[in-house]
């Protein structure tokens, strides 16, 4: 296993514990939140039953004879209630009082009747922090008479000991309620993110130790959630990775391939050359009308093999330009292709008198050669007779140059990629680099190249503008 895979497999556990514990922890903090505010209303009812308690007590107090009670009953009527003294308030300013072992000092004094809930939870949380023993007074209207106020004294050992004993009811209930939903919100959470989000992990880390190998791309999920985008982006990605890794690794293949041909190539070439040379001494007048377009295309091959060797495949040379008349070149480029061929395939040149461009011959002889060695295999793929027309003109500063046939045109699937290389093969044994080269040789001269036309043939368009001078810039070079 190695180091990345280690490291995940010790990292991803610790995520699903994270979420665990922080489910838990935010559970629990919900619970206090909801604990506070409920303490502080079980405190406040548990001494609105004592102040009820003390007025029922009063009130069989009241209905004793003469309005004193006998004290046995009266300490029962205390003790029920668990308070120490009774006081009764009403609207006629009467005050009934119950009382026995009165404390001779109060700690505390609290009054129900106008305590807002800020207040209520202070007092409430105090009982839990206040020391033992202590003596409260509590004054309220429980609400049997309206208008009766209870006012009573009594210890607050027995509401504190009542109070730890909700808290920890509170707290075990708190507890259950937390395992039960951090389980649930764990379960869920870890089905929906944490095991998707371990899958793409884990899809890119292998992936990443070989990316080439198309077996190790993603297969999205159905999901039509984020995660689900997330996977069909990801596949996605990766599949297009992985086929640029692929042809990448087959174009330094190549190109390795090519440089070893290049050079016994060009030791090839140089022998014919010299036999060529040999045959320029031959008077007969075919041979010499033949033998100089024959050495320039020696030289011409002989150049492109160094070129290549020099620059490798990958990049071209840049342009040597020069301005030289166009027709002679296209007259060069029929002849090699062995055109116009009797009742197969004619050509026809319909170029302006002495139109000049402003180019590296060489490569424009390659780009004219690729796109009417195209021609030629198109129209020779239907077996049948057709033509070939070169159609020059400029424009202003600009050389256009139109290359015309009326074959069966360029196929819809290879039109998608027409001019990337391996990519836009029209017919069967073709490599795809034609194109692809003829756009590289003619965007180096700042032109474009682009398919005009399909209907009734493909006509292919080669824009050449004439090289920018910068005046100025030259000026000062010259000083």
């Amino acid at each position: 296993m190695t180091p990345e895979r280690e490291q995940l497999s010790r990292y991803m556990p610790g995520l699903s514990a994270k979420l665990l514990l922080l489910t838990i922890l935010f559970v629990m903090v919900a619970e206090v939140l909801v604990f506070v505010p409920s303490v502080s209303n079980f405190r406040r009812q548990w001494l609105m039953e004592r102040l009820a308690a003390a007025q029922i007590a009063s009130l069989a107090a009241e209905a004793a004879p003469g309005g004193q009670l006998p004290a046995m009953l009266r300490d029962e009527l205390l003790d029920s209630a668990k308070v120490k003294a009774i006081a009764v308030k009403r609207a006629d300013a009467r005050v009934l009082v119950i009382e026995m072992d009165m404390p001779a000092e109060i700690d505390a004094a609290y009054d129900l009747r106008d305590a807002s809930w800020p207040k209520l939870i202070a007092d409430a949380l105090m009982v839990y922090v206040a020391p033992d023993g202590r003596v409260i007074r509590v004054i309220g209207e429980p609400g049997f008479h309206h208008g009766e106020m209870i006012d009573v004294v009594m210890e607050e050992g027995p509401l504190k000991a009542a109070m730890i004993r909700y808290g920890l009811d509170i707290l075990g209930l708190s507890i259950l309620i937390s395992i039960i939903t951090a389980t649930l919100v764990y379960l869920s959470l870890d089905a929906l993110l944490v095991k998707p989000m371990t899958k793409l992990t884990w899809n890119m880390v292998r992936f990443a130790e070989k990316p080439e190998d198309p077996t190790r791309v993603i297969t999205p999920s159905a999901r039509r959630d984020e995660i689900g985008t997330a996977e069909r982006e990801l596949s996605a990605m990766q599949q297009e990775l992985s086929e640029t890794l692929s042809q990448k690794t087959r174009l330094a293949a190549l190109g390795l391939a090519v440089s070893k041909i290049s050079h016994d190539l060009r030791n090839m070439l140089s022998s014919a050359q010299l036999l060529s040379d040999r045959l320029a001494a031959v008077k007969d007048p075919t041979v010499q009308r033949l033998v100089p377009k024959l050495i320039a295309s020696l030289d011409r091959a002989i150049r492109l093999c160094v070129e290549t060797l020099d620059f490798g495949q990958a990049k071209e040379s840049p342009p040597r330009r020069m301005r030289f008349e166009l027709a002679p070149l296209v007259t060069e480029v029929g002849d090699s292709l062995g055109l116009p061929r009797d009742d197969a395939i004619g050509w026809r040149l319909d170029i302006e008198d002495q139109l000049e461009v402003d180019a590296d011959r060489d490569q424009l002889y390659r780009v004219l050669s690729n796109l009417c060695r195209n021609a030629v295999q198109a129209l020779e793929s239907e077996s049948r007779a057709g033509k070939i027309m070169v159609i020059a003109r400029r424009e202003g500063a600009v050389a256009i140059i139109d290359v015309a046939d009326d074959g069966p045109g360029v196929p819809e699937k290879a039109r998608a990629r027409l001019f990337q290389a391996f990519q836009s093969v029209a017919r069967k044994g073709g490599s795809g680099l034609g194109l692809a080269i003829a756009a590289e040789l003619v965007q180096a001269h700042g032109g474009q190249i682009a398919l005009v036309s399909n209907e009734g043939g493909a006509t292919f368009r080669v824009t050449i503008p004439d090289i920018v001078v910068d005046l100025e810039r030259a000026r000062r070079r010259r000083a």
